[in-house]
């Protein structure tokens, strides 16, 4: 095996480690729609909240939320947002533990790291969120691929 470190030196990566994330929530629909918001802090009950008020203002009709057991799924602000008569729209089934086979956003997430990022590289956290929205753009040209994340989960 050949580097450019000099014979008898392991060769050294300088790495900058930040605390610097992109948190991301999303939501998809038997339909093909691909619902995200993505966030430059870690995500709270506050975020959860926000995301369901988008949900609100975009899908009509009643929705039924199906989402793992994660602790920030039921934050007092989720209860709270609920209590508040959100609950007679929204109705929130938690799935089994841990049963990402059930999960058909876990098929967004798959497509999103293994195809759409796989290989991306970026010096800052404005390109990630520029490539994270460009892949989303490219995912959500393609319905039929998330209405196959339910057939797979067994829904459809």
């Amino acid at each position: 095996m050949r580097t450019y470190a000099p014979r008898g030196q392991t060769p050294i990566v300088a790495e900058t480690v930040t605390h610097d994330h992109l948190a991301v929530i999303s939501g998809v629909t038997p339909q093909g729609g691909l619902f995200l918001q993505i966030y430059e802090r870690p995500l709270t009950g506050a975020e959860v909240v926000q995301f369901l008020k988008h949900l609100e203002r975009c899908l009509p009709g009643r929705l039924i939320v199906i989402w793992d057991g994660a602790s920030i799924h039921w934050n007092r602000a989720v209860k709270a947002f609920l209590a508040a008569g959100h609950a007679a729209r929204i109705h929130l089934e938690p799935l089994p533990g841990y049963a990402p086979d059930l999960n058909p956003n876990e098929g967004v997430w798959d497509s999103l790291k293994v195809r759409e990022l796989a290989n991306v590289a970026c010096e800052d956290m404005v390109a990630l969120r520029h490539e994270l929205s460009q892949a989303v753009r490219r995912l959500r040209r393609h319905p039929e691929v998330i209405r196959g994340y339910f057939r797979e989960a067994g829904y459809l």
